[in-house]
């Protein structure tokens, strides 16, 4: 029986030393009884130094009050994404985001941390606040007020989008905030920098923040600013709630930030003030809130990713962008409007589009959309070479995805389900073709993506796409 409980402790440190998490769990004494290998390499520590030692004594910068490990020794508590930062005993700064769970064995407490290094991360975007605050206070000293896109960069005739641009541009002229709603590459940034330029606000700040970009305990030090003491660590630094006061914020993919981050939010715009994270007094801040989603409210609202009570505050003014699909002729309107802006990047002369490539991209669902429909022009252009017009075989590269699931349809185009019908839009009937045949190809993989993928000629990261996207659950 002992050499079998051997035999299980060396399983657990084989992988416990090859999991990508720092591990380090503290005795109720605060004495270190296990630290795996991602921990000492986190923390750019010897083992030998750390284990069966004192925590404050290998990490002098923390203390009783600040150490997530000894807060949950303390409380019983769990402690979850906790942004901890601290000196290793070589004086070295480690940025860590921890979750703490306090454990009970044989009558003894213990705490287990799993902790993410995000010091390089943090680093980064110190550099990036510091460059954008020198940024924002050069153009107000400068007079440089409005370098943003204005609505006539919005391409396009087509009925649906104009409409949209009108109500933008009604919405310009208050200080309501707006929810922008629209799939990926459909020009959501566009619209927030249009209708920042053409508001009162129009020379002042605007500032973009990718939500899904951080993880929440540092968006939270980004969005609202830190105070000296606030944690270890901790320096005053503006938020970009202050960098943009007066001006604009952009808050990208508001579905991302966690509910209680949310709820923060929330409270800054019914109350037109914040509080820095580790501050004691609220600031008072002057800011349009412009905030995106690429998926439908009721359904992030339906799923938890969105708050409701926030969803109202910041839907004053709501506006959907149009899949580029569903804009007819502006395909082909800027398909020429990216040709010309590459013609004078590259030195070309391209003419236009061939009559093949029109129908090809008349036809094409446009997953990307706009930016997409960008690239597949930039691409095409770079080896044209003395053509004038881009022919069917300087899009296919691009395309070809989709132009080879085009070629296992056969005649499925037409069976019975697929009849040309006017309530059925073309876009509609060739997603109804590619989810059949990707449901009918992962059934005969057994749903092996990899194999399925391989099956379908197309890369494996694409059809995870297609499976989100028409919300296939059948995956392994």
């Amino acid at each position: 029986m002992d050499v079998y409980l051997n035999d299980i402790e060396k399983f657990l440190e084989i992988i416990m030393d090859h999991i990508d998490e720092g591990v380090h769990v503290v005795d109720g004494n605060g004495l270190t009884v296990v630290y795996n290998k991602k921990m000492a390499e986190l923390e750019n520590m010897d083992r030998n130094m750390v284990l069966n030692k004192d925590l404050l004594e290998v990490f002098p910068s923390l203390t009783k009050e600040n150490s997530t490990l000894l807060q949950c020794l303390k409380t019983g508590e769990v402690i979850k994404n906790k942004q901890q930062e601290y000196l290793n005993k070589l004086g070295q700064k480690i940025t860590t985001i921890n979750t703490t769970i306090p454990l009970f064995f044989n009558n003894q407490k213990f705490a287990l941390e799993i902790a993410q290094d995000i010091t390089e991360v943090k680093d980064l975007y110190n550099k990036i606040i510091r460059l954008q605050e020198r940024l924002i206070a050069g153009e107000e000293k400068s007079g440089l007020g409005n370098k943003y896109f204005t609505f006539p960069d919005i391409i396009g005739e087509d009925r649906g989008l104009k409409k949209v641009i009108m109500y933008a541009r009604q919405a310009a002229k208050t200080d309501s905030s707006i929810l922008l709603v629209g799939d990926t590459g459909t020009g959501k940034e566009l619209f927030a920098q249009s209708i920042h330029s053409a508001s009162i606000r129009g020379d002042k700040p605007f500032i973009a923040q990718n939500c899904a970009a951080l993880p929440d305990n540092l968006l939270e030090g980004i969005l609202f600013g830190t105070r000296k003491g606030g944690f270890t660590g901790a320096v005053n630094r503006k938020g970009l709630f202050e960098q943009a006061n007066r001006g604009t914020l952009l808050l990208d993919e508001i579905n991302s930030m966690s509910t209680a981050l949310q709820a923060k939010l929330l409270r800054v715009l019914q109350e037109g003030a914040m509080r820095p994270v580790g501050g004691n007094k609220d600031i008072s801040i002057d800011v349009r809130i412009i905030a995106t989603l690429n998926t439908p409210p009721v359904k992030a609202i339906k799923e938890g990713t969105l708050r409701e009570d926030l969803y109202y505050r910041l839907a004053v003014v709501l506006l959907y962008l149009p899949l580029l699909s569903e804009r007819g002729d502006d395909i082909i309107l800027l398909s020429n409007y990216f040709i010309e802006t590459f013609n004078k990047k590259f030195g070309c002369q391209v003419r236009g589009l061939s009559k093949e490539v029109k129908e090809i991209f008349k036809k094409y669902s446009w997953p990307g959309n706009v930016r997409q429909l960008e690239h597949v022009i930039e691409g095409a252009m770079n080896i044209i070479g003395e053509d004038e017009f881009i022919q069917e075989e300087h899009v296919g590269p691009f395309l070809l995805e989709d132009r080879e699931l085009t070629k296992l349809t056969g005649n499925e185009l037409y069976s019975p389900g697929l009849q040309i019908s006017d309530k059925v839009s073309l876009p509609e009937r060739l997603d109804r073709i590619e989810k059949e045949i990707i449901k009918n190809v992962l059934q005969e993989t057994g749903g092996n993506v990899t194999r399925a993928a391989r099956k379908l000629g197309i890369r494996r990261q694409s059809l995870q796409y297609r499976l989100d996207k028409y919300n296939i659950r059948d995956k392994k």
